[in-house]
């Protein structure tokens, strides 16, 4: 396992990075899978403009102005975050023997931290300077769906954290009640459903405010979460953040499967979860007792799978949601399967469910409903 990327390098490349140690493997997959995502709902968004499913909206634009006091607020606070925690790591004895610890903690280096505001501050007002005129103009400028994917992918990662962990802190109120601050700022402790619901709540908000159909919105959206939950699940196997499965001491059904997709101890495991592993010496020297069912890597590699279906689907589904439809039916029929193996709370209702499975459950019938009523719709507009 590689808690963060100097584990990776130095593992894989030799090399021995301090400052690495400030990435997390897990925050650097999620990165990876945002930007993934936007190329894709970009790709798609255009497909469907050229469609004419889509429509601009007008903006005025003032150009050729000076920098903002905004403006170089805004950089130069941004230049101070970065100089005073990323910067100052170096410079401050022991920062980088225990980052996660370091990056929360109020400590930093205020000159590093001040020389980069300065910096960043004075890259805006150059820029706007080099873009100045005489007199400054303003201007109207369409503005199509695709534009605003980078607005779209904050939001989905904002709203998309927070929902992670408000349904994650939920399903462990015990844990949270114990430790309601530490609970909060962790960096690991993050529930996906919760994740997508939030998030999918503030981007329908986003679109119907900017006058996007949200129907053609979401099926744009199906393969870009199918692929963006897959790479993020990528981060789970490599960091060992908790995401797997329930014990397997069941015999390997096939001489030729590698044994780490049997079971798995989950070595140097982020969350510094079981026994102490033997010789071993640092923050990262942990791993479980018995092998377990990878979960992370099943759904890394089943995703992958129902990603390439339904990007094979988007151009033969003609009816608008469906696709959709499906992809809640495949996300919620893959999760509802995985949970069966995957180590989770439990709540003493009926058949002992999971919050996982009880959301998956109802993403599944609620695709098959909108599937049903999408291609209803769709007969009585056509007929």
């Amino acid at each position: 396992m590689y808690p963060n990327l100097y584990y990776a390098f130095k593992d894989i490349f030799g090399v021995e990075l301090e400052g690495l140690k400030l990435i997390n493997t897990f925050g650097f997959f999620v990165a990876i899978a945002f930007i993934a995502a936007a190329w894709i709902l970009t790709l798609e968004l255009k497909r469907k403009q050229q469609q004419g499913l889509f429509t601009y909206t007008e903006e005025k634009i003032m150009i050729g102005g000076p920098a903002g006091i905004t403006e170089l607020v805004v950089n130069g606070l941004l230049g101070f975050i970065f100089g005073y925690k990323l910067i100052g790591a170096f410079t401050i004895p022991d920062a980088l023997s225990d980052p996660q610890s370091f990056i929360l903690s109020s400590r930093g280096n205020f000159l590093t931290g001040m020389i980069v505001a300065l910096i960043f501050g004075g890259i805006k007002w150059w820029e706007k300077k080099k873009q100045q005129l005489d007199k400054p103009e303003e201007r109207i400028v369409r503005i199509w769906p695709q534009d605003r994917v980078g607005d779209i992918v904050i939001y989905a990662a904002v709203f998309g954290f927070l929902g992670a962990k408000i349904f994650h802190n939920l399903e462990n109120w015990n844990e949270f009640t114990k430790d309601p601050i530490g609970s909060l700022i962790a960096f690991s402790g993050l529930t996906f459903y919760g994740g997508l619901i939030c998030a999918g709540i503030a981007i329908i908000w986003y679109a119907k405010k900017h006058k996007i159909v949200p129907i053609h919105l979401v099926d744009a959206m199906a393969p870009t979460m199918m692929l963006g939950y897959a790479l993020g699940r990528v981060g789970c196997q490599v960091s060992g953040d908790g995401d797997w499965g329930i014990v397997n001491t069941n015999p390997k059904p096939f001489s030729w499967l590698p044994d780490f997709l049997w079971g798995y101890t989950y070595p140097h495991n982020v969350i510094n979860e079981g026994v102490a592993i033997p010789g071993c010496t640092g923050p990262y020297c942990s791993q479980l007792p018995l092998p377990v069912y990878p979960t992370a890597l099943y759904e890394v590699l089943m995703c992958l799978v129902l990603f390439a279906i339904l990007w094979l689907l988007r151009k033969k589904v003609k009816v608008p949601g469906q696709l959709f439809g499906i992809y809640l039916v495949m996300n919620g029929a893959e999760r509802f399967l995985i949970e069966k193996i995957r180590v989770n709370t439990k709540y003493d209702i009926i058949f002992n469910p999971t919050q996982a499975e009880l959301i998956s459950l109802f993403l599944l019938i609620s695709g098959i409903a909108f599937i049903y009523y999408t291609g209803r719709s769709y007969k009585q507009k056509s007929a």
